[in-house]
């Protein structure tokens, strides 16, 4: 089982904690990974890109000339796409780019997300992280102890008051464990995961 220090707040050592080799020691396989971040990526799309097609701009009924005996190219109309303001070839049209993946190579691909974290000396526990208002500056002291510039904070539940203490840290983001995805664990540099954190991503993915 990997063992990794446990801190506290102020990035003092208070002990150590055994992680789950399923989750913690699996095998890193880069594969699943990449196709879990592409599936996220397409389906976090919005899909509403749109332009208009020759049939649907306004004008362009008659044609602008006669066929022959003008010296100009033949024309049919003038909301033709070779012309300005014409319609756009092959217009983008809203569409859904989402797609869905197994639940086994999601699985797959999350475990050896966290086990990169371990592997790579990237993953921080601590005992607990706990405010009783929200405080970015708590925040920001805290991550200067770790040295961690762009850090994933992970806790067990979602919490309005370390949301708040978060959301305007340039580089930083904290995520509930039922929110936790491969892309977000391997965006971020650092992982700092609380403990009672890994204990449920343990008997979740375990």
């Amino acid at each position: 089982m990997p063992k990794v220090d446990l801190f506290n707040m102020n990035a003092e050592k208070v002990g150590e904690i055994e992680l789950s080799d399923a989750v913690f020691g699996a095998p890193i396989n880069k594969e699943a990974m990449h196709q879990v971040v592409v599936n996220i990526l397409a389906n976090r799309r919005q899909g509403t890109q749109s332009a208009l097609t020759r049939g649907e701009v306004s004008g362009g009924g008659r044609k602008p000339w006669r066929q022959k005996g003008t010296g100009r190219a033949r024309q049919g109309s003038i909301r033709a796409p070779q012309w300005r303001h014409g319609g756009v070839v092959f217009a983008p049209k809203p569409r859904d780019y989402s797609y869905k993946l197994p639940k086994k190579l999601k699985r797959v691909a999350l475990k050896s997300a966290l086990s990169s974290k371990v592997a790579e000396n990237q993953i921080i526990v601590l005992d607990k992280l706990t405010l009783e208002a929200p405080k970015t500056k708590t925040i920001v002291e805290m991550l200067k102890k770790f040295n961690a510039d762009k850090t994933l904070i992970v806790v067990k539940e979602s919490d309005e008051i370390i949301y708040k203490s978060v959301r305007n840290i340039e580089n930083a983001h904290v995520l509930p464990v039922n929110n936790l995805n491969v892309y977000d664990i391997l965006k971020y540099d650092k992982f700092i995961v609380t403990q009672d954190a890994v204990r449920l991503i343990e008997e979740v993915y375990a």
